[in-house]
């Protein structure tokens, strides 16, 4: 269990954060990075859950939130060992699965694409499009870290899925309130 006493505790006044393990970095480190875009993607879902958004969808982005801080404590957590422990927490295959059964579940409900699509369609849709812009960036962020040490592949592979699946989200939710803005190629280009 997390107990904090105190929020500041002037550790990272020299510019470097603490790992689970209790080893030290710097705050620009790729690791660090990752961990900090998964923060903010974290509270991008955060901003899409005080929209008007269906139960369902609640549920997935409540479940999605709760396994971000999964996510960031797998980051957090230096070694070559990914499989979950009492010390470890990892991402696993399951999470995974469950946001691929969830993409197809709500894409059986949606119109193929027949066009790209811009961000918008509402404000629960246009907030899930920009948690889906930092989700993608998140995992730039940790293909970066995985190069400068090692870290779980599956954290890469869920936040991949992860962007996959708010943008299929952000398109059932656009569905139900104007439906998705088509990207219209040249549309203002002048002759």
């Amino acid at each position: 269990m997390v107990r904090l006493n105190r929020i500041y505790t002037r550790t990272g006044d020299l510019g470097e954060t603490g790992l689970v393990d209790g080893s030290r970095i710097a705050k620009d480190h790729p690791r660090a990075q990752a961990i900090g875009d998964v923060d903010e993607l974290n509270s991008a879902i955060g901003l899409a859950l005080v929209q008007q958004v269906p139960d369902e969808a609640r549920a997935m982005l409540g479940r999605i939130q709760n396994e971000l801080f999964d996510l960031g404590a797998d980051l957090a957590t230096p070694g070559e060992e990914f499989t979950p422990s009492e010390m470890a927490l990892r991402v696993v295959q399951g999470q995974v699965d469950r946001l691929e059964s969830e993409i197809d579940a709500m894409n059986e409900e949606l119109e193929p694409l027949k066009s790209f699509i811009l961000p918008g369609g509402g404000a629960a849709a246009a907030h899930v499009h920009l948690a889906r812009a930092i989700a993608r960036r998140a995992e730039r962020s940790a293909v970066a870290a995985s190069r400068a040490a090692p870290m779980n592949p599956l954290a890469r592979i869920y936040l991949n899925r992860l962007s996959d699946h708010l943008f299929v989200l952000a398109r059932l939710l656009a569905r139900d309130d104007g439906g998705d803005v088509l990207w219209q190629p040249g549309a203002t280009r002048q002759p």
